[in-house]
């Protein structure tokens, strides 16, 4: 059960190793210039895998809650799928419902945690395979594994190595599902990573350079923070601080911008319908202003 890309190498190894009777993921949803219907990565995937697929709106249906207790399931296997699973769901496998959680649990529960990691300027992160329950990412956590943040790291960057981690950790829970105790989460340290509000990906040189160094880092690739220049939305993909000092949004350098504290400079970055490009390349079709508000 999972929907987007970051659910897709799960899905390749377990169907490697084991009978997947059946797919859950979101539906279809418009994109692209036309607005078609495309499907999620995972529903990609799995047809290509000749694996059935299901994608209904909800699970709250009790025909829908039937249907996946006729599956007669010994586990489902749950990754970024993006729906609440009611208790008929959870009850219905043989040993419930495992869930892949990109974060080490209580810390970072919901839906972005790799991002709010990065943006919150955390040291470490890593993956939790969790029991789910009725809560929001509340269950017991049967195996974890840490990695840290890089200085440097982007949401993409440790959004790819944490994948790889969760096929690990997931590969090893079923092995051992009869075995591993489920210890429940402390009540103390639960943080929540609520889902990115565009609302914040808007840079503010006025705050510090530390903190808008992470958010751009936090933000990238997606949705990206962003400036306006001449117009033009520029979304700033990599960024590390540096010593530099001036009002707010003056740019001191190259793609060097003073901040409330230090300045930052932009490494990477995107103009509209153009391919990310580093500062260089930006540079040489792009003239910055003395002053990005």
């Amino acid at each position: 059960m999972g929907t987007p890309e970051f659910s897709v190498p799960a899905l390749d190894a377990l169907a490697a190793a084991h009978d997947v009777v059946t797919v859950y993921c979101q539906p279809p949803r418009p994109a692209g210039r036309g607005k078609k219907d495309r499907p999620s990565p995972v529903q990609a995937r799995a047809e290509a895998l000749g694996i059935p697929v299901r994608h209904p709106g909800s699970l709250k249906d009790p025909a829908e809650q039937a249907a996946f207790a006729d599956l007669g399931a010994d586990v489902a296997v749950v990754v970024a799928y993006g729906l609440i699973l009611p208790q008929a769901i959870l009850d219905a496998p043989k040993h419930g419902c495992l869930n892949i959680h990109a974060s080490l649990l209580p810390r970072w529960r919901g839906a972005a945690p790799i991002h709010r990691a990065i943006m919150a300027g955390d040291i470490d992160t890593g993956i939790s395979i969790m029991q789910m329950d009725a809560g929001l990412d509340t269950g017991p956590v049967l195996l974890t594994e840490t990695t840290p943040i890089g200085p440097q790291e982007t949401t993409a960057d440790l959004h790819d190595r944490l994948a790889a981690m969760g096929v690990r950790l997931i590969m090893r829970a079923l092995d051992e599902i009869a075995t591993l105790k489920p210890v429940p989460q402390p009540q103390s340290g639960a943080t929540y990573a609520a889902k990115i509000d565009k609302a914040e990906a808007r840079v503010n040189w006025a705050r510090p350079a530390s903190e808008v160094g992470r958010l751009i880092r936090g933000l990238s690739p997606f949705p990206g923070a962003w400036v306006e220049i001449a117009g033009e939305r520029i979304k700033l993909l990599r960024a590390r601080e540096t010593d530099g000092q001036g009002r707010p949004g003056k740019v001191l350098s190259g793609f060097t911008v003073a901040c409330g504290d230090g300045a930052v400079e932009i490494l990477e970055a995107q103009r509209e319908g153009k391919r990310p490009m580093t500062t260089a390349e930006l540079l040489r079709g792009l003239t910055l202003p003395d002053q990005i508000d």
